[in-house]
């Protein structure tokens, strides 16, 4: 076997093509976030991201209705006319694209929250390069050779794939449908998630049809490679088991081929519904680089971006809906992520070139619905070279989920996203962290009046144990403790000055004992 064959099946070697409604399986070795995700009252969470590949046109997706003369100066040629822009519950600032009817609807039901300007510091325009730094998670100017979850699988399981699948862990904890690698999966001394590119070399190594190996230090890495591909078949079993024992309940998803992302999504439903312990789920949705032909020559609610934004609100009011007729919507959260945005102003071909941050969406039934950070700035005079700033670091989005949906340690979370970021009170779990105490107590937290002018009470919940309390602005940034003290178990009110706060949204988190909480308070004056 020469190197490029050596090579060939190496990659070949981390996934079986299981397929399921038409659909390959990537199934990824046992990884670090089997460890985190099952800590105390976490231990059943999922995460489905969607990737929207190509860089999605945020000012087209979210559109800043109080800033919209200058959008239309900016880009006349592929803005939305202004009353079918679909207006949210709550602000009249903002608004979605007329093809985000569905996710128009969950907003306003509180299962979506818009993360404003999602983006990193020193914005690079290359697709393979922003892509790069989004699964990596590092600076622009770092060139990172592991990803977040692959930099799980080093410091959580040494010396893997020796001992994996195993008693405890069964199933795989990633899986992505379709083939496409991923470097958020790369580990330091292998990639974590191997796709198959040649079936017939994948299947000679498990079919047992195979010469033994060489011993020689080829045929010691022959070996390895083999191992991992048994460990796969074995991982292709317990997915093909849960397909079989569970069936999807949501008449919303479009005929099968139609609609790629639902199809993707509907697979995702049916394997969580199936009791598969997999807790990261990742499908994709291509087609964002709208360079030309963004809209249509009959109209701007028309065209291709019109088109994939319809494709993604069906595809997520579909498995919505599912998640809930299968009675498993509190298990999972979901994220829309791309690698960038589209410029201000848009071009002469009915397009837009590539750009920096951009809006993402995260939804759910435990997120805190709503809009986070501030509408983008548009210059009255914007020139070709014009973007959105960075408001929220991505980072910080990954360190939200890891921590309040996953309970994730800040150790581990600083060792994952190579250096320490802030958090977004984005998810509303009552589970975070608390193990079993919180499954079996009811825990208050709330606040009245709200919205609020002068003054509100907190009414929460005390076990006990030290509670600390602090309030943060929309962005996440700490404003000011509220309360650090033992409070006797049971139930508390805490009175709250608010004169002094602009009107807007607010979060107050709350951390008692183990368990960490947070809720909206609205200042409305």
């Amino acid at each position: 076997m020469n190197r490029k064959e050596f090579i060939g099946k190496s990659i070949g070697a981390g996934m079986l093509p299981l397929v399921i409604n038409g659909f390959s399986l990537q199934a990824f070795a046992e990884s670090p976030m089997s460890e985190f995700l099952n800590k105390a009252g976490n231990e059943d969470h999922v995460l489905v991201l969607i990737q929207l590949n190509g860089g999605n046109d945020g000012l087209n997706t979210v559109i800043p209705l109080d800033q919209y003369s200058k959008l239309m100066n900016a880009r006349a040629n592929i803005t939305i006319a202004e009353p079918k822009v679909l207006p949210l519950t709550g602000t009249s600032a903002t608004g979605l694209h007329p093809s985000l009817g569905s996710v128009r609807n969950l907003y306003d039901n509180g299962y979506v929250s818009i993360l404003q300007s999602v983006g990193y510091p020193n914005q690079d325009y290359s697709h393979f390069r922003s892509t790069d730094i989004w699964l990596t998670a590092s600076d622009a100017d770092q060139y990172v050779e592991t990803g977040w979850m692959g930099r799980y699988l080093d410091t959580q399981f040494p010396g893997f794939p020796v001992g994996y699948p195993n008693a405890t862990h069964t199933d795989p904890p990633a899986i992505q449908i379709g083939y496409m690698v991923s470097p958020a999966l790369q580990g330091i001394n292998m990639s974590l998630g191997m796709s198959i590119t040649d079936p017939t070399n994948f299947y000679q190594f498990v079919s047992g049809t195979v010469d033994p190996a060489p011993s020689t230090p080829m045929g010691h890495e022959l070996s390895f490679v083999r191992l991992v591909a048994q460990q796969t078949q074995q991982y292709s079993g317990s997915v093909k088991g849960a397909a079989d024992k569970a069936t999807n309940k949501s008449t919303l998803y479009p005929a099968a081929g139609t609609n790629t992302l639902a199809d993707q999504l509907k697979i995702v439903a049916r394997l969580i519904a199936g009791d598969l312990k997999t807790k990261v789920y990742i499908v994709n949705l291509g087609g964002f680089d709208t360079h030309s032909a963004q809209v249509s020559g009959t109209g701007t609610d028309v065209g291709v971006h019109a088109t994939l934004l319809a494709k993604l609100s069906e595809g997520i009011n579909a498995f919505q809906d599912d998640l809930k007729q299968l009675a498993i919507e509190d298990r999972v959260l979901g994220m829309t992520f791309s690698e960038f945005g589209r410029r201000i102003r848009s071009n002469d071909s009915l397009g837009t070139d590539h750009g920096a941050a951009a809006p993402l969406f995260v939804f759910g039934k435990k997120v805190n619905g709503g809009i986070y950070g501030a509408n983008p700035l548009i210059p009255d005079q914007p020139t070709g070279g014009d973007n959105i700033p960075m408001q929220i670091d991505f980072r910080t989005v990954y360190a939200s989920i890891l921590k309040d949906w996953f309970g994730v340690s800040d150790a581990d979370m600083n060792t994952v996203l190579l250096k320490s970021f802030s958090t977004l009170p984005f998810v509303n779990t009552n589970t975070s962290g608390a193990g079993e105490l919180v499954a079996k107590q009811k825990f208050t937290l709330s606040n009245y009046p709200n919205p609020a002018q002068n003054f509100t009470t907190i009414r929460f919940s005390a076990i006990g144990e030290r509670v600390s309390m602090v309030l943060l602005d929309a962005n996440g940034r700490e404003l000011v403790q509220l309360c650090n003290e033992v409070y006797p178990s049971g139930e508390h009110e805490l009175h709250v000055n608010t004169e002094h706060l602009a009107s807007g949204i607010y979060y107050y988190q709350m951390q008692n004992g183990a368990q960490v909480m947070s809720n909206k308070l609205v200042i409305r004056r």
